[in-house]
């Protein structure tokens, strides 16, 4: 479909019946992909919408399109645009982008003086952050609030987090620092340029991270150098 016909819009009231469709999405797009994701119940989902936290992508007839909200975290220090989805007929369209930029400019006016930070396991969402101005960091310079690490208990990756005392995982962490940051421009050349050694990392990661729960599975030695 013509990205023209679809509306991106920060969502209300009368969105809350998509809640259900939306966590489904996100749970079966997870288990597709073979990645980990932090559930989030309809209820959880319905509540961002009614606060305003969040952006909608639909067509004009009403079908769904895509979705993604917005978390606070240490008392506002931080915020995170969480649960990117788009509906399957819809990906690759650009429409994924179109409401990152949505909710990332809803988070800076909502939230002018916090930092933006983001977890992911694609490289197509490392692109598009990357384009909105975030930059790769450690999970050091991330939230410390507990509320948040433990929403990462129901990922099938939570093992591992916990396994690294929660300073790696499988997830790429980024961060959008309003006080101190490079411009669009120059964190999208960096990706361009980096992209195919980041790619190499994220695959890396993988192997490395889930070794030792693969030989756990076959019966064998965990211990790893």
């Amino acid at each position: 479909m013509d990205n023209q016909q679809i509306i991106i819009r920060i969502a209300d009231h009368l969105d809350t019946h998509y809640a259900k469709r939306i966590t489904d999405e996100m749970e079966s797009s997870a288990k597709a992909r073979g990645t980990g994701i932090a559930k989030r119940s309809p209820e959880y989902v319905a509540a961002k919408i009614l606060e305003g936290k969040a952006v909608i992508a639909v067509t004009p007839t009403g079908q769904w399109v895509g979705f993604c909200y917005i978390e606070e975290w240490s008392h506002g220090k931080f915020v995170a645009n969480s649960g990117l989805i788009v509906a399957p007929e819809f990906r690759k369209s650009g429409v994924a982008k179109q409401i990152k930029q949505k909710i990332f400019n809803l988070s800076r006016e909502r939230y002018p003086d916090s930092k933006i930070f983001g977890l992911t396991t694609g490289l197509a969402v490392m692109k598009i952050n990357s384009e909105l101005g975030y930059e790769p960091v450690t999970y050091s310079e991330l939230t410390d609030d507990e509320e948040f690490w433990a929403g990462c208990k129901s990922c099938v990756n939570y093992d591992i987090l916990m396994g690294k005392d929660r300073k790696n995982c499988m997830c790429t962490a980024m961060l959008f620092d309003p006080k101190d940051h490079y411009e669009p421009k120059e964190t999208k050349e960096y990706f361009e340029e980096n992209k195919s050694g980041l790619e190499r990392l994220l695959r890396f990661k993988q192997w490395k991270l889930l070794k030792p729960f693969l030989k756990k599975d076959n019966g064998n030695s965990t211990t790893t150098k």
